[in-house]
């Protein structure tokens, strides 16, 4: 990594305020709305914040309402929700821990109790913490890690899915660190790749009752995750080894989940779409 791109800064905690981050990330729809996602209902975990807010933001734009599953960042979840309705839209504020089976189905069934109906599954909340040396990394957190961006993953699918019909969609978060690694990431990469498998297991799975599961892989992208997981010189440079020089925004990511929620992505399912500033990947 060389060069700052972003003012040294680091959050003591995870998950990450947006609110505390300079400057915040940028998470507004870039184009107009088509109704796309007319009169469907979502679930973003996550969607407090980053990528989450961002696609709960774009999903909004096209028409959908938003059930926000978040773990305890009430500010940034109560910006999320004002922003989703100065869309235009519904948002649900769900406060909770996505790594217990019970807050899911508990968080499900207010989505259909609120809005009646479940049509997208967005899985995006994930932690990520740096060791060094794998021998520093306890067990504790490596279960935690786990917990959270992997059995929540399963949770809110297995919760969701007596609700979706043909035609709904799953959609998980995953990373450029599935594919390439990280030697600082050991834990958290390492649920990424087990998200990949899910996305296509469950793809294949689901294939005959019409419901389509894909992923995003998203490279260095501006979120709250970046300064509660890294040092303050890291953190300025993120983003600085990708091909074009910089992190990505939410609202970069964004269009991603919209394009793979909607009739436009009606033909691929157990895929994985690669915004990550121009890294070439192997699948």
């Amino acid at each position: 990594m060389s060069g700052q791109l972003q003012p040294e800064q680091r959050q003591e905690r995870q998950p990450g305020r947006q609110y505390q981050m300079h400057p915040e990330p940028d998470c507004l729809p870039r184009y107009p709305g088509s109704g796309k996602l007319k009169d469907r209902v979502a679930i973003v975990s996550g969607g407090d914040s980053g990528i989450g807010r961002a696609t709960a933001l774009a999903m909004a734009r096209e028409g959908a309402k938003i059930a926000i599953i978040y773990l305890e960042e009430d500010k940034d979840a109560e910006r999320s929700r004002q922003m989703v309705e100065e869309e235009g839209s519904e948002a649900l504020l769900l406060r909770g821990d996505v790594g217990y089976e019970a807050f899911c189905r508990e968080a499900v069934g207010k989505t259909v109790d609120r809005f009646g109906r479940i049509d997208i599954l967005v899985n995006n909340a994930a932690e990520q913490h740096t060791e060094k040396r794998l021998e520093e990394l306890e067990a504790e957190q490596l279960e935690r890690t786990f917990r959270t961006n992997v059995f929540g993953y399963f949770y809110l699918a297995k919760a969701v899915l007596p609700h979706l019909k043909e035609g709904s969609s799953i959609i998980n978060t995953t990373s450029i660190t599935a594919y390439k690694g990280s030697p600082a990431l050991l834990d958290y990469s390492a649920t990424r790749g087990a998200i990949v498998a899910f996305t296509r297991s469950l793809s294949q799975n689901l294939i005959e009752r019409g419901i389509r599961v894909n992923g995003v892989a998203p490279g260095p992208i501006w979120t709250p995750l970046i300064p509660a997981s890294f040092d303050e010189e890291r953190v300025a440079a993120h983003g600085s080894s990708a091909p074009m020089k910089r992190a990505g925004q939410p609202n970069e990511v964004a269009p991603c989940y919209v394009f793979l929620a909607s009739e436009d992505a009606s033909y691929m399912s157990g895929q994985v779409l690669h915004p990550n500033g121009g890294t070439i990947v192997s699948s």
